[in-house]
């Protein structure tokens, strides 16, 4: 049988004419560089970046039983979430560990907006049908291939975008959102990012994203603003302690074990995974996620193990080299005993083993 073909985002063409090269990612043929991972890291941390992310899926959840379904779907307290607001929240098995994360936006009054991630979307609809029962009164709609997204992260973002928007942006708080329009176009602007950075995510219709892409890029070149791949991207996110699906968090990883208590609302009242959360809160977590700096030369990878006194106690999460840092960082799992700041630990890479120290979440904060 020949293989799918890969899928292609609104701003494939653009990628195309800025020499990206492309990969497979969930299924998508996306940019997972242009002029290079450090070039495009830096660009962001110090002026702006821009990122196609219309992979991502999106789901409306909507009716005048979606507050009280959603309430019961996920861990964090839905009846908090105003309209306008946003907030980071997961999709939970009765294990309490993760499906998956997500943004929920609170669009209007029962009407919400699930943004998933793109190797998850299937799996994460499905799982929202099978705990939709006839008694909610609710519906659920994939509505993925309604939207495109672009994110623009970094220092200069704010002054860039504002040029092309109506949208009173130095007024908009982090996790809200406003309806207006960018270069002429209606977009639903969004003050969140992945990258640890001041930035913006615009949803826009697919037919529109290749103008407002080309636009801001042009605005935006004197700048500095660069478009920017998944490969910078991802040292982004591991920069700020930002979790990724298959790294720090799983089918087989609890909020609590990977830093996320915060997401969860006890007192909210019941909902998927409850009882486990619980019982682990009750009784501790076996591994606790914490961050690592390599001391010698080298970079640890995900999959490598882990050890104490000679011992495996843990696989690597994330690592890479962190060009802000000029250092190798990673993340791992480890038992609580081990996850302490300041603990010394080694990683094996093939028959070598690299010298690390145990560092507190995240490794930047933006000033």
């Amino acid at each position: 049988m020949p293989e799918a073909a890969l899928r292609r985002t609104p701003l494939y063409d653009c990628h195309v004419r800025a020499g990206a090269k492309l990969v497979d990612f969930a299924g998508w043929e996306m940019p997972v560089r242009y002029s290079g991972d450090i070039e495009e890291h830096h660009a962001v941390r110090r002026a702006a970046g821009l990122f196609d992310v219309s992979h991502m899926g999106e789901i409306r959840i909507r009716g005048g039983g979606a507050h009280d379904f959603l309430q019961r779907l996920t861990p964090n307290d839905v009846s908090k979430l105003k309209p306008g607001r946003i907030h980071y929240t997961g999709l939970l098995t009765e294990a309490g560990t993760y499906v998956d994360d997500l943004l929920l936006y609170h669009v209007a009054e029962g009407d919400y907006l699930a943004v998933v991630n793109a190797s998850n979307k299937d799996k994460d609809l499905a799982h929202i049908l099978a705990n939709h029962g006839p008694a909610d009164d609710c519906e659920v709609v994939d509505q993925s291939d309604e939207y495109a997204l672009i994110a623009i992260q970094g220092p200069l973002a704010p002054s860039i975008l504002a040029r092309h928007t109506d949208v009173d942006l130095e007024g908009m708080r982090y996790y809200r959102f406003r309806e207006g329009e960018v270069c002429g176009r209606k977009c639903l602007v969004s003050r969140t990012g992945y990258t640890g950075e001041l930035g913006f995510e615009l949803y826009v219709a697919p037919a529109d994203a290749a103008p407002i892409w080309d636009a801001l890029l042009e605005s935006g070149a004197e700048d500095g603003l660069k478009p920017a791949g998944l490969g910078a991207r991802d040292t982004l996110r591991l920069e700020a302690g930002m979790a990724l699906y298959g790294h720090e968090i799983d089918d087989q990883t609890t909020p609590w074990e990977a830093g996320l208590q915060w997401v969860v609302k006890l007192k909210a009242g019941d909902f998927l995974g409850r009882e486990a959360l619980v019982n682990q809160k009750e009784n501790g977590v076996p591994r606790q996620l914490a961050g690592f700096e390599v001391r010698s030369k080298g970079v640890a990878r995900q999959g490598y193990p882990v050890l104490v006194g000679g011992d495996e106690v843990a696989l690597v999460a994330s690592g890479s080299w962190s060009p802000t840092f000029d250092k190798a960082i990673g993340t791992a799992l480890l038992p609580p005993e081990h996850a302490a700041p300041g603990t010394e630990i080694e990683i094996a890479v093939r028959k070598r083993r690299l010298e690390a120290v145990v560092v507190e979440l995240p490794f930047y904060r933006r000033t």
